[in-house]
């Protein structure tokens, strides 16, 4: 059982996208977790899609 730690790597950075994308969207909607700042939500929605896309990407090309 080999230890594929790239593949993990790469899951890990499409967990941290999909996290930080999921808080941009709830502070957007609620204003909760961090009072609503809607230009630094919108760059970090952009970044979080460009992050996801490119562990994608790069998972794709692995396989």
């Amino acid at each position: 059982m080999a230890i594929n730690i790239p593949k993990q790597m790469i899951y890990a950075s499409m967990g941290a996208a999909v996290l930080v994308a999921l808080l941009c969207i709830l502070d957007l909607v609620s204003q909760f977790p961090f009072a609503g700042s809607t230009i630094l939500d919108i760059c970090f929605l952009i970044s979080a899609g460009i992050v996801g896309y490119l562990s994608y990407d790069a998972l794709s090309e692995m396989a």
